[in-house]
């Protein structure tokens, strides 16, 4: 290997370790099992194998591909650390089951209550719940309100060129944002400015939980919460 080309790669790394900061500051964590710092080296690591396996015959921009990388890395971290553990995994499959067989049964979707008492949960293992959608929605927030319901949620692996899409799958991703829009019209005004604080200004945990007066648990739980009631109505427009 080229003194040049070794060279080339390092200057990418030390470009993208901005990339790596951004997105760890978006998963912050409430216990003392890793850290900030824990989780930078972990994205770096990521970041380096982004470098190594980056194919530019695919024409998909690096830093699309680079975030992928980072975050599956960061979240590979946290099932270790058991964040997002596969029995959280499993709690969370199993919420949606439940949820699944009430509708059917009360033709109408349950409230939180009952979904607790069917589970026979505890309020405070409820919001793990949340929680756990709050991490998984830093791998792919698509997966978290699109996918199939007792599937397990794993990060991409490869990406599609924006740009080469078919008529067919753009309109479909049309489709999709006119009805994410619909179900987010839906929330209420409170929820519409957390999804708006995390997503479009890019705050952190910790910035919205100031902004709100609250702790940054419960902004994780709230944001879990959020998701679960998009998944809900999108899945009734989508059946509409």
């Amino acid at each position: 290997m080229s003194q040049s080309y070794t060279s080339s790669k390092d200057d990418l790394i030390i470009k993208y370790i901005p990339l790596v900061n951004k997105i760890v500051s978006k998963i912050e964590i409430n216990d003392n099992a890793l850290d900030y710092e824990d989780l930078v080296s972990v994205g770096i690591i990521g970041l380096m194998d982004a470098v190594e396996k980056f194919d530019t015959s695919k024409n998909v921009p690096f830093e699309a591909y680079a975030t992928i990388r980072i975050r599956g890395a960061i979240i590979d971290e946290l099932r270790k650390s058991g964040k997002v553990s596969r029995d959280r995994i499993y709690k969370l499959n199993e919420y949606y089951t439940v949820k699944g067989n009430l509708e059917q049964k009360l033709n109408r979707t349950p409230d939180e209550q009952e979904i607790i008492k069917e589970l026979n949960l505890e309020s405070k293992e409820m919001s793990k719940i949340y929680e756990t959608l709050h991490y998984l929605a830093n791998i792919s927030l698509e997966s978290v309100l699109y996918n199939k319901e007792g599937e397990e949620f794993y990060f991409l692996d490869t990406l599609k060129d924006e740009k080469n899409k078919s008529p067919e799958e753009a309109y479909i991703e049309k489709e999709k944002k006119d009805k994410l829009k619909c179900a987010i019209e839906k929330l209420e005004e409170r929820e519409q400015l957390i999804l708006n604080l995390y997503y479009v200004e890019e705050l952190t945990l910790k910035e919205i939980a100031y902004v709100l007066d609250i702790s940054i648990a419960r902004v994780s739980q709230i944001h879990g919460k959020i998701l679960l009631k998009l998944n809900g109505y999108l899945k009734d427009l989508m059946e509409d």
